[in-house]
Protein backbone atom coordinates (compact mmCIF):
# COMPACT_ATOMS: atom_id res chain seq x y z
CA UNK A 1 0.00 0.00 0.00
CA UNK A 2 1.45 3.36 -0.99
CA UNK A 3 1.82 6.28 1.37
CA UNK A 4 -0.88 8.22 -0.48
CA UNK A 5 -3.32 5.33 -0.06
CA UNK A 6 -2.53 5.13 3.65
CA UNK A 7 -3.05 8.87 4.06
CA UNK A 8 -6.35 8.82 2.19
CA UNK A 9 -7.54 5.81 4.19
CA UNK A 10 -6.66 7.47 7.50
CA UNK A 11 -8.34 10.71 6.41
CA UNK A 12 -11.52 8.90 5.42
CA UNK A 13 -11.57 6.96 8.67
CA UNK A 14 -11.09 10.07 10.80
CA UNK A 15 -13.63 12.12 8.85
CA UNK A 16 -16.20 9.31 9.08
CA UNK A 17 -15.62 9.03 12.82
CA UNK A 18 -15.96 12.79 13.25
CA UNK A 19 -19.15 12.89 11.16
CA UNK A 20 -20.65 10.08 13.23
CA UNK A 21 -19.84 11.99 16.42
CA UNK A 22 -21.10 15.31 15.01
CA UNK A 23 -24.41 13.86 13.84
CA UNK A 24 -24.97 12.11 17.16
CA UNK A 25 -24.73 8.56 15.83
CA UNK A 26 -22.14 7.90 18.52
CA UNK A 27 -23.81 9.20 21.70
CA UNK A 28 -22.00 11.58 24.02
CA UNK A 29 -23.17 13.81 26.84
CA UNK A 30 -24.85 17.06 25.83
CA UNK A 31 -21.84 19.16 26.88
CA UNK A 32 -19.41 17.17 24.74
CA UNK A 33 -21.85 17.04 21.83
CA UNK A 34 -22.54 20.79 21.76
CA UNK A 35 -19.27 22.35 22.95
CA UNK A 36 -16.36 20.07 22.11
CA UNK A 37 -17.17 18.12 18.96
CA UNK A 38 -17.97 21.19 16.76
CA UNK A 39 -14.51 22.72 17.40
CA UNK A 40 -12.47 19.53 16.87
CA UNK A 41 -11.58 20.34 13.20
CA UNK A 42 -10.19 23.74 14.21
CA UNK A 43 -8.27 22.18 17.08
CA UNK A 44 -6.83 19.57 14.70
CA UNK A 45 -5.83 22.28 12.22
CA UNK A 46 -4.07 24.34 14.90
CA UNK A 47 -2.33 21.24 16.27
CA UNK A 48 -1.17 20.23 12.79
CA UNK A 49 0.15 23.76 12.17
CA UNK A 50 2.02 23.72 15.47
CA UNK A 51 3.54 20.35 14.59
CA UNK A 52 4.69 21.65 11.19
CA UNK A 53 6.24 24.76 12.75
CA UNK A 54 8.01 22.64 15.35
CA UNK A 55 9.41 20.26 12.74
CA UNK A 56 10.52 23.20 10.58
CA UNK A 57 12.22 24.87 13.55
CA UNK A 58 13.90 21.63 14.57
CA UNK A 59 15.16 21.17 11.02
CA UNK A 60 16.62 24.67 11.04
CA UNK A 61 18.26 24.21 14.44
CA UNK A 62 19.85 20.87 13.50
CA UNK A 63 20.79 21.91 9.95
CA UNK A 64 24.53 22.02 10.61
CA UNK A 65 24.34 18.51 12.03
CA UNK A 66 23.74 17.23 8.51
CA UNK A 67 27.30 17.85 7.34
CA UNK A 68 26.92 16.68 3.72
CA UNK A 69 23.83 18.81 3.06
CA UNK A 70 25.46 21.82 4.71
CA UNK A 71 28.62 21.51 2.61
CA UNK A 72 26.64 20.99 -0.59
CA UNK A 73 24.52 24.07 0.09
CA UNK A 74 27.59 26.18 0.86
CA UNK A 75 29.19 25.08 -2.44
CA UNK A 76 26.01 26.03 -4.33
CA UNK A 77 25.97 29.44 -2.64
CA UNK A 78 29.62 30.04 -3.57
CA UNK A 79 28.94 28.97 -7.15
CA UNK A 80 25.93 31.31 -7.39
CA UNK A 81 28.01 34.19 -6.01
CA UNK A 82 30.74 33.54 -8.60
CA UNK A 83 28.20 33.47 -11.43
CA UNK A 84 26.57 36.70 -10.25
CA UNK A 85 29.94 38.43 -9.89
CA UNK A 86 30.84 37.34 -13.44
CA UNK A 87 27.68 39.09 -14.63
CA UNK A 88 28.57 42.26 -12.72
CA UNK A 89 26.16 41.92 -9.78
CA UNK A 90 27.37 42.92 -6.32
CA UNK A 91 26.49 40.14 -3.86
CA UNK A 92 28.31 41.26 -0.71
Amino acid sequence: MTRATQTISAGLLLSSLYLACFLGIIPFSETIQSEIIPILPFWALVTFGAYLLFSLGLGIVTFKDKKEAYEELMKEIDQAKKELRAKGVSVD
